[in-house]
Parts: structure tokens; sequence; C-alpha cells
């Protein structure tokens, strides 16, 4: 079927999408680190099958990923399933999304896009409570 892609400035967005990549030069630590917040539009929120698209998207990346419900933390592993569930993040939560090291800007990118096509799910919502 055809791929449809909705950009948060579009109908259902409100712009809060930031993305930033950054290059550190630190020893000791990988180089490419990247960070975004994204709003969880989807009705029953990171739950059971969002949660799993989720998790299954960040571990096809080889960047450490990590999720937060605040800029400050707690931060926790993106790819595990069981942190992510644990969350238990609404409709409504502004969700923290930070990588770091190989491919880290692409699997930020990728996981906000996840979240703002509604975990893929628009074709579930005749079934979902």
């Amino acid at each position: 079927g055809g791929f449809r892609r909705r950009l948060a400035q579009g109908s259902g967005g409100d712009g809060t999408r930031t993305l930033a990549v950054v290059n550190e030069r630190e020893p000791d630590r990988m180089s490419a680190s990247a960070a975004a917040n994204v709003l969880i539009t989807h009705d029953v929120g990171l739950h059971a099958r969002p949660s799993v698209k989720f998790t299954k998207l960040a571990k096809s990346f080889a960047a450490e990923v990590e999720v937060a419900l605040a800029a400050n933390g707690p931060w926790f592993d993106a790819k595990s399933i069981v942190k992510v569930m644990a969350a238990k993040a609404p409709k409504g939560t502004l969700l923290y999304i930070r990588a770091r090291g190989d491919g880290a800007g692409e699997a930020v990118e990728a996981l906000v896009d996840l979240v703002q096509r509604d975990f893929d799910e628009d074709a579930d919502h005749a079934r979902s409570a």
C-alpha cells in the first residue's frame, strides 16, 4: 500500500518536533549523539503493540537509545520492552528520545517518525478500545 508520512507541522501536529545532532569529541564516548522530543498522539499511548513496535525499531539501530517522560529523566533503555511498557506513557505525553553512537541521528529521527505516525496503527483504530 501507499506509505503516508505526516509531519508535525501537518494537520495533526503542533510543531513541537525538535531534532538536534551533536558531534562530541570527548574520549571514552562514541562520537555522534542526537536528541528529540515528540508528542504522543496515539489514542492508547505507548502501550502493548506500540511499545513492541517502538522497541523493535530501536533495536534495529546500533546506537544506544534511551527515552524519558521528562527532559531531566529518568532515562531508560528504548530497546527494553519491559521498561518501555512500564513507562505507561498516555496520549498527550511529550516523549524525550536520545541516542548515542553509530546511527544516532537516524535512530532518533526514525523513532520520532514512528510516534508521529501513531505507530502505524491507523488501520487498527476500529479494533482498539
